[in-house]
């Protein structure tokens, strides 16, 4: 057997192929970056298909389950600041005991941005698309019960998010802000 080095590898026909495709695909990701309607429009459309297929299918509920609660992950990570308030506020009562005083503006910081949360969902979507059109995937559950724990699931996480936006004083939309630049 020969003995391939990475430089043969390169240059080979397929492999440059892969690579035209990573850079095309690369270049539609960062042009489609600053169109967030569209993007989002795109989304919510791939989703109702989506949406539909199972309902119209009756089946795969499993899948619609696992999406449910990677997109509500998602959205937590999304909600969430990059830094956790309550450890600076540790660190800043530290600094007060200290005699430091630090009143300084930190602004607000996702933990997850919302490119990458449309890509991570609009990629999960697809990938549950995919899988609802083979029927080894859809695996016999009674649906009621996996809705109902997605509730309550759901309604107890953003409780939880919720109490923790409005005791550390943090808004992670910009709905109502002020927006300086052009008119």
């Amino acid at each position: 057997m020969e003995d391939i080095s990475l430089e043969d590898a390169k240059s080979h026909p397929f492999f440059q192929q892969i690579q035209k495709l990573n850079v095309t695909y690369q270049r539609f990701l960062d042009q489609s970056t600053p169109h967030v309607k569209y993007r989002w429009s795109g989304f919510a459309v791939l989703f109702l298909t989506f949406f539909t297929r199972i309902v119209t299918a009756q089946g795969w509920y499993i899948i619609c389950y696992g999406l449910g609660i990677y997109l509500l992950n998602l959205f937590l990570a999304f909600l969430q600041p990059k830094f956790d308030p309550s450890i600076e506020q540790e660190l800043q009562d530290d600094s007060i005991e200290a005699g430091e005083m630090t009143q300084e503006f930190k602004p607000f910081i996702r933990r997850l941005s919302e490119f990458k949360f449309w890509y991570r969902a609009t990629v999960a979507t697809s990938l549950s698309l995919f899988l609802s059109l083979f029927t080894i995937t859809d695996v016999p559950v009674f649906w009621p019960i996996l809705l109902m724990y997605f509730i309550i699931l759901f309604s107890l996480t953003m409780r939880r998010q919720i109490q923790h936006m409005i005791k550390y004083k943090y808004l992670p939309f910009d709905i109502g802000k002020k927006k300086y630049g052009y008119k």
